[in-house]
Formats: C-alpha cells, sequence, structure tokens
C-alpha cells in the first residue's frame, strides 16, 4: 500500500471493476443456465459474485488504510470528477442509493420483459422479484435509511465543533499574538501555538476518520444485504447496474472536466 497513494490505487480498481463487469455482462447473457441450475454454470457463476465482493472489500480495507494517513483527502478526492463531488456523502455514495438503483434497475426489466411476466415465465431478472423479496428489501431499505440518518446527523453535530470553546480560544489568542505582535513575536511562543494547532486540528481529523468509517461500513454491508436478498442470477443484474452506474459516470464526469462548458 505505501507504493501507491489511494488515487492511484482508485484508478486500478476501476479498471478491475471494468474487467469484472465484462464477466458479469458474459454470464447474464447465459442466464438461462443459472435459471434451470445447471450446476457448472451455477458454481463458475457462484464464485465470480464471491470475487466480485471481495473486490468491494478490498477497496474499503485499501481506503480504510489511506483514512488513517489523510482523512482529508478522502473526504476530498482529487481522483474523481468534479460531477461525482457534487453527490458525494461522506466520501462515497449513499447507502440508500443502492435501492434506488435496484428498483430503477428492476422496473426497466420489467418494461422489457412484461410479455413474459404476464404468461407466468421467469425472467431471472430485477424483473422477476417476488413479493417476498421485496418485502425483505422494504424493511432493510426502512433500516438503512434511518442508519444514514444517524451517520449524517453524527457528522453535522461533529461540524459543529469546530466553534467549540476550544477552537474559540485558541483562534482568539492567535490573533491577540499577532496583533500585538505584528507577526515579529517569540520564537518559542511562536513554536508553542502551532502545536496547539496541530493538536486541535489532528483531534477534529480523528473525529472526522470514525464518522467516515462508519459510513463506509454501512455501504459495505448495504451492498452485501441487498446481494443476500437476491437470487443467484438476480445479483449478476444488480452487480452489473452498479458497476455500468459507477463506471460511466466517473467516465462522463472526467470528460465534462476536461471539456468544460
Amino acid at each position: 500500500m505505501e507504493q501507491e497513494n489511494f488515487g492511484e490505487f482508485f484508478e486500478k480498481w476501476m479498471k478491475e471493476q471494468n474487467q469484472y463487469l465484462s464477466e458479469l455482462i458474459s454470464t447474464a447473457k447465459g442466464g438461462n443456465n443459472i435459471i434451470d441450475n445447471n450446476s457448472e454454470a451455477v458454481a463458475a457463476t457462484e464464485a465470480l459474485i464471491k470475487r466480485v465482493i471481495e473486490h468491494y472489500e478490498h477497496y474499503y480495507e485499501v481506503k480504510s488504510y489511506w483514512l488513517e494517513k489523510d482523512a482529508l483527502g478522502i473526504l476530498n478526492p482529487s481522483w474523481i470528477s468534479s460531477f461525482e463531488d457534487a453527490f458525494l456523502w461522506l466520501g462515497g455514495w449513499r447507502p440508500t442509493m443502492a435501492f434506488h438503483l435496484l428498483y430503477s434497475k428492476s422496473g426497466l426489466q420489467l418494461e422489457g420483459r412484461l410479455l413474459d411476466l404476464i404468461y407466468g415465465l421467469s425472467t431471472g431478472d430485477l424483473a422477476d422479484l417476488s413479493s417476498h423479496q421485496v418485502v425483505k428489501i422494504d424493511t432493510l431499505q426502512r433500516s438503512i435509511v434511518k442508519q444514514e440518518k444517524e451517520i449524517t446527523e453524527n457528522m453535522a453535530k461533529y461540524q459543529e465543533t469546530i466553534a467549540d470553546p476550544s477552537m474559540v480560544e485558541l483562534s482568539h489568542v492567535a490573533t491577540k499574538f499577532k496583533m500585538e505582535t505584528s507577526g515579529r513575536g517569540d520564537d518559542y511562543q511562536l513554536s508553542n501555538m502551532e502545536e496547539d494547532f496541530k493538536s486541535a486540528l489532528a483531534r477534529k481529523e480523528d473525529g472526522l476518520k470514525e464518522v467516515v468509517k462508519k459510513a463506509d461500513e454501512l455501504r459495505l454491508a448495504t451492498l452485501k444485504q441487498i446481494i443476500g436478498i437476491l437470487t443467484l442470477a438476480q445479483r449478476v443484474h444488480f452487480l452489473i447496474a452498479a458497476a455500468e452506474l459507477h463506471l460511466r459516470i466517473h467516465e462522463w464526469g472526467l470528460k465534462r472536466d476536461s471539456n468544460p462548458r
């Protein structure tokens, strides 16, 4: 990990995600083999999904490592586009967005396979969600909404600590020092003051790390729990939709940044 920064890792990870997307699409094309419980196809698909989930786990493992080294850099990433940055929630995607993705893809596939469903044919994709699955997804969504809200509120409370008594006192002392010495103060006193500021800011950054860690834990947990509700074939389609959205928005965002209107 020390050999590369997170931006370099991210670019490599995105290339790997694109490779996994190709594999998932290829698997989806042979979806009937999964629906028909072809043992070889099922085993290969399960192995692929396991690798894809591990790829996401690796992303958050490396991100956690870099979060400890540079929390502010993770919260203000230079490796993504300004468009992506505008939609970030605590350094990543909102966990509740995964449900909007699921329902959007389900609706699109439902429109495309409506005739099959009318005739009682199983489509095997996200258009074929059962009533039992819908109930479980709805229950999970309510739980994730609540947890996401709690983390958002914790972040808001923590942001307010930038104006707590210790920070206000430090800023007052610094202003008084500058006015009284016109910037030509005692080097020892100035050095002590700078150390006080560094310590105060480091404590603030440590608090940010904890909030972002919780956000990342919820992101990964949400992905895994949705996957756990879906059938094998549906997992393939959901992971395709997630990768397509991530890769294309990143691609479009970078193009927009390089060719601003």
